[in-house]
């Protein structure tokens, strides 16, 4: 384990993150993450997928705040890990937006992931964000600009 940025990263994580992908579909997860996580922590990762996804079609952070239900402190605070974090969202924003219409997988499931089966389809409204997000530590920073913070 390294110091610094990575010191999050644990065995106990590792196969976590290991399990879950051996998941094979959206039944299967619903009752893995069911077990694994409280309702309260379901809706609060549930609300950050969907402010990122509202991120990523450019809605203005109140609207996003009015239609979710977080602050826009939290919205900042996942504009900011959204632009500047690990690339996991944006990851999987480019991955759902591949899906076609019916939510299956513009590209064999195999080429991304071997036990995929499905992918959600993102509904695109436009519109612009209005505040510039700040960085995972909480500081103004700029529009993406590179490397995480």
């Amino acid at each position: 384990m390294t110091a610094g940025r990575d010191d999050w990263r644990t065995d106990d994580l590792d196969q976590l993150f290991e399990a879950i992908l051996r998941l094979d579909d959206v039944p299967e997860a619903e009752s893995f993450f069911r077990d694994l996580c409280t309702l309260g922590e379901l809706r609060d990762m549930a609300q950050r997928w969907a402010v990122v996804r509202q991120l990523d079609a450019g809605m203005h952070y109140a609207d996003i705040s009015r239609r979710t239900g977080a602050s826009t402190a939290t919205i900042t605070r996942i504009a900011s890990w959204l632009h500047h974090g690990e690339g996991g969202y944006q990851r999987m924003l480019d991955r759902t937006k591949a899906s076609g219409p019916s939510g299956e997988p513009a590209e064999p499931a195999s080429e991304r992931n071997p036990r995929a089966t499905t992918a959600a389809a993102a509904a695109r409204p436009s519109a612009r964000m209005t505040a510039a997000p700040a960085s995972p530590t909480g500081t103004a920073v700029a529009p993406k600009s590179g490397s995480p913070a």
